[in-house]
């Protein structure tokens, strides 16, 4: 197992939504800040990754809910780097309220990218020594992303501020094409308790996307979405919703 990292972090309200829960968006933006906090702590920083010509790049996400966190909340934020073995590294994040108890639970994947080429370098130990997280040889199978097979889409232009400081779009702002589709009934009813993404390729400034998803309701309510660049991929992912 990993070296362990945690921080604080006060809910804004301006990290919320109307229901007073905080948003996927800003939630996967205080969890990276603590694995970034941990990284810098330990000179591994993205300063002295891309100075190897290096940059992080998450390649799949899944979150397990058992409440979001809340506006005006005082939350603990857990994270380990658990393994990693020749091409993905992985990082659990917990995140806990005030008295301890488990609110979310996140694992991720992550690639190294090559910033010049935009193509994937293998992992080396040295690098990863700090964090004393184990070297396997096994790659994570995660469970299988539903595909949309008739579903509805909307269009959306990727603008300045849905980029980040590696020039293509953050992660989280998926969540922002995912979720806006749904509908304000919806997200009203329903708070999300399971998602699986997958980021399958790069999003870059002033390209037009394609946000598509399907409802269906059987015993429970799941979600499924693509974001679509043309023809291609970016984006896939399943999300699982309680009624309120």
């Amino acid at each position: 197992m990993g070296k362990k990292y945690s921080m604080q972090h006060e809910v804004a309200y301006y990290q919320c939504d109307i229901n007073q829960t905080m948003t996927f968006p800003a939630m996967l933006s205080v969890v990276i800040k603590a694995s970034s906090d941990q990284s810098d702590q330990l000179e591994r920083g993205t300063e002295a990754i891309n100075q190897l010509g290096l940059t992080w790049v998450i390649t799949q996400t899944e979150i397990n809910i058992n409440r979001m966190p809340r506006d005006g909340e005082t939350i603990t934020v857990i994270t380990e780097p658990t393994a990693f073995n020749k091409f993905f590294c992985y990082r659990s994040f917990w995140i806990n309220d005030g008295q301890g108890n488990l609110l979310v639970k996140i694992d991720m994947a992550f690639v190294l990218m090559k910033i010049e080429e935009r193509k994937m370098s293998s992992v080396d130990a040295e690098l990863m020594a700090p964090y004393e997280s184990e070297q396997i040889k096994k790659i994570k199978r995660w469970d299988k992303i539903e595909a949309v097979t008739d579903g509805k889409q909307r269009l959306y232009h990727v603008r300045f501020y849905d980029l980040d400081s590696n020039h293509h779009v953050n992660n989280a702002m998926y969540f922002n094409w995912m979720i806006d589709v749904l509908g304000y009934d919806f997200m009203v009813e329903h708070t999300p308790v399971y998602v699986n993404v997958k980021f399958d390729k790069e999003v870059l400034y002033g390209n037009d996307i394609h946000s598509l998803y399907q409802i269906i309701e059987e015993d429970q309510t799941k979600t499924l979405h693509e974001i679509r660049l043309g023809d291609q991929l970016a984006c896939e992912a399943n999300i699982v919703w309680q009624k309120k």
